[in-house]
């Protein structure tokens, strides 16, 4: 069975982010490892230097594994610390660079394999959104190929600085069989093992089906 997975919406690592201390605790570690790829050309040391700060209040670490391009991705060292995570986080604000850089690669396998040996994987932002299948492109909110982690699920990152227009053109394009989440920041959308899909956070996730509102019952399993 595989561990815990979030889907944040963006915002990480701020106050509001109640759900990472439980995350933490499921995980059974004081080690987070953060891959801030796709912040890649927007100050990832930034992005480290926010998460280090953060778990650190929460009493764990936080040590970036360093993929930041595709030949990061496809050194075995990187791989092998990937594979040893209890939790993992993938951060960062460029869907398509994320899926650039990891997809076909070991450090993706190393997560996936991490992910099924029970670790805890969050993907904020970019990284919820990359993580299914398919994902939304944020620049025109239309849909492309993830890494299909979660087949059948689509979602929306700050989905409170989209306005009401862009959401429902999103919804509208979606195909009939993909169920789509739009996920504001500082909030996240889990799914725990033996517990269905929970929403935690600050803010509000919206499910749409067909083009209609549905509850969290309604997502892929």
């Amino acid at each position: 069975m595989t561990g815990p997975l979030a889907l944040v919406g963006g915002l990480e690592w701020t106050e509001g982010c109640t759900f990472d201390a439980s995350l933490l605790q499921h995980s059974g570690a004081d080690e987070v490892v953060v891959l801030p790829t796709g912040y890649a050309y927007e100050h990832p040391d930034r992005a480290v230097a926010q998460a280090v700060a953060w778990f650190e209040g929460l009493g764990a670490r936080a040590v970036e594994a360093p993929v930041r391009t595709r030949r990061d991705a496809l050194r075995a060292d990187v791989a092998e610390a990937v594979a040893g995570a209890r939790f993992l986080y993938l951060a960062g604000s460029s869907p398509m660079h994320l899926r650039s850089v990891l997809k076909d690669t070991p450090v993706l396998e190393a997560l996936l394999g991490a992910w099924a040996g029970g670790a805890v994987l969050a993907g904020s932002a970019a990284g919820a959104d990359v993580l299914c299948d398919p994902m939304v492109d944020p620049r025109g909110g239309a849909f492309t190929v993830g890494l299909g982690v979660v087949p059948g699920l689509a979602v929306i990152p700050r989905a409170n600085t989209w306005s009401a227009e862009k959401v429902r053109r999103t919804v509208e394009l979606a195909p009939p069989d993909v169920v789509v989440a739009a996920v504001p920041e500082a909030t996240a959308l889990i799914r725990w093992p033996d517990d269905g899909w929970r929403v935690e956070g600050v803010g509000e996730v919206t499910v749409h089906v067909g083009g209609r509102t549905a509850d969290v019952d309604a997502l892929p399993t």
